[in-house]
């Protein structure tokens, strides 16, 4: 058992989006990686972040993603940060992993700086980005077995090339 494909970028790339439309075009379920943790933790990502911090939120984020993986037979969404672990990176390696690429301008667009994205929130919210990409652009390089850009893409047209992808593959 294993998810049919896995979803992974940063915040403004489309996860939730392009990952609910991809499952309804394979016929399968969508799961979603942060919302599995709000439930378990009984509060928001935001919320865990601030009572517990950054340290704890992976940990858990760690163990959410590992269940998922072992559970999940649809579409998978993990949250932004979820590559920056390199026990996530290697069980990611077993899985057909597809990286939502999102330019700095459109992804800065997309999220609104909303504070719901405690990264995000701070002093300089576009440095913050910037460098939370820089950071992260060579971890979803590496677990991805197909990358899309999304900038200037409507999801179902995302979603196409995706299956387009997948099935030349």
């Amino acid at each position: 058992m294993s998810p049919k494909a896995v979803v992974v970028g940063p915040p403004g790339a489309g996860k939730t989006t392009v990952g609910e439309l991809l499952a309804e075009r394979l016929g399968v379920a969508f799961r979603d990686v942060d919302a599995d943790i709000v439930e378990q933790a009984g509060k928001s990502i935001s919320d865990i972040f601030t009572d517990d911090g950054e340290p704890e939120f992976r940990r858990i984020e760690r163990e959410a993603v590992a269940r998922a993986l072992a559970e999940h037979q649809g579409v998978l969404a993990l949250g932004g940060g979820a590559v920056l672990a390199d026990e996530t990176r290697k069980l990611l390696a077993e899985h057909t992993v597809v990286f939502l690429n999102v330019g700095m301008a459109e992804g800065v667009r997309r999220t609104g700086l909303s504070t719901a994205r405690p990264l995000l929130a701070g002093v300089n919210p576009r440095a913050t980005f910037k460098a939370l990409l820089d950071a992260r652009l060579p971890l979803y390089r590496e677990v991805a077995t197909v990358e899309v850009d999304t900038d200037k893409h409507e999801p179902e047209g995302i979603v196409d090339e995706i299956v387009a992808t997948l099935e030349g593959s």
